[in-house]
């Protein structure tokens, strides 16, 4: 999710357990907590372009983390509230802040480790999107009010109301697969996995990704009040890392492919207009287009030169129009 929903949905947490008295340095100690476990993009190097994402949403973000972040965070906070707070008070403020965040994580659909040590599987429910205006406003809503009147009862509501937004989530996910799945059938398909993924900023229109053999069949899913509707998409050639530009096994570019290809959830596909651009095909800026969100850059000439990783979020005028379109219902 967000840094700035992250800091409000640990804050107004934090807020929900407090008594009147101390309620905004509540606020405080739980908006600066949930911030913290975001501090893992540091961990970056420039010889290994990987590095971020095997980070990414890992430890930092585990629940068995949380008593170890809340320390660190209370740590930082003690100098600026121990004058309002009592250590005890923190460190419990800092709990809660912290252990939001993985949780939140995990209900988006990039993946979350929050069972590490335990298990390195990521952990998504895939239920919203990491940016959605009105689950922030929510949980505004509910942080100001408990602030202005130092009264938690609503915090406690606004916490509520963001869990039943949540809740709607889940359900506009299963609706969003049903359809999806029924497309499968309709076409005759028997695909070896479905995914559905909110795009960013709403819970109506869905990415919806079903792979049969080595394709993967794209198409958007928008899931209104009453009824759903598709808007077919194309088909992607997914990558095997292993057979993929015959590069050799010894070779960087072959073991950075094979890296990124785990990370991804075992979903690439090559950029239709850079084909030497492999991307993750879960995420793109249009719901129906083939050209990822992200990827990294090989050279198969020469395979031990140094990968890139890049972002290309090309959001033309054009694509705008694309995704409104399909969000409001129209053909």
């Amino acid at each position: 999710m967000d840094i700035v929903t992250h800091g409000l949905l640990g804050a107004i947490t934090a807020q929900s357990a407090s008594k009147a008295g101390p309620i905004r340095s509540a606020a405080f100690a739980g908006f600066f907590a949930a911030l913290l476990p975001d501090a893992d993009v540091l961990i970056r190097s420039d010889a290994d372009p990987l590095l971020v994402l095997e980070y990414h949403r890992h430890f930092t973000h585990a629940l068995a983390f949380v008593p170890i972040g809340a320390l660190l965070a209370s740590l930082l906070l003690w100098p600026f509230l121990r004058r309002h707070l009592s250590w005890q008070a923190i460190f419990g403020y800092a709990l809660l802040g912290y252990a939001t965040a993985g949780l939140l994580d995990a209900c988006t659909s990039y993946g979350t480790r929050i069972f590490w040590p335990f298990s390195s599987e990521s952990f998504a429910l895939s239920i919203i999107a990491v940016v959605d205006p009105l689950f922030s406003l929510i949980l505004i809503g509910g942080l100001i009010a408990a602030w202005r009147q130092r009264n938690p009862t609503w915090a406690r509501a606004g916490l509520l109301l963001a869990g039943l937004y949540l809740g709607l989530g889940a359900v506009q996910h299963q609706r969003a697969l049903d359809a999806a799945e029924a497309l499968a059938r309709d076409r005759g398909q028997n695909p070896e996995r479905v995914q559905v993924k909110p795009t960013m900023g709403n819970l109506v229109l869905w990415r919806s990704l079903a792979v049969v053999g080595n394709t993967a069949h794209i198409d958007a899913v928008r899931v209104g009040l009453r009824s759903s509707r598709v808007y077919p998409g194309p088909q992607a050639q997914l990558v095997d890392p292993s057979i993929w530009g015959d590069l050799p096994p010894d070779s960087l570019a072959y073991r950075e492919l094979h890296r990124f290809y785990r990370y991804s959830d075992r979903l690439l596909i090559a950029h239709p207009r850079d084909l030497h651009f492999i991307g993750d095909a879960r995420y793109a800026m249009v719901p129906t287009e083939t050209a990822p969100l992200w990827g990294i850059s090989i050279d198969p000439d020469h395979p031990d030169r140094p990968i890139t990783f890049e972002a290309r979020r090309e959001l033309t005028t054009e694509k705008r129009r694309q995704f409104l379109a399909m969000l409001r219902g129209t053909p």
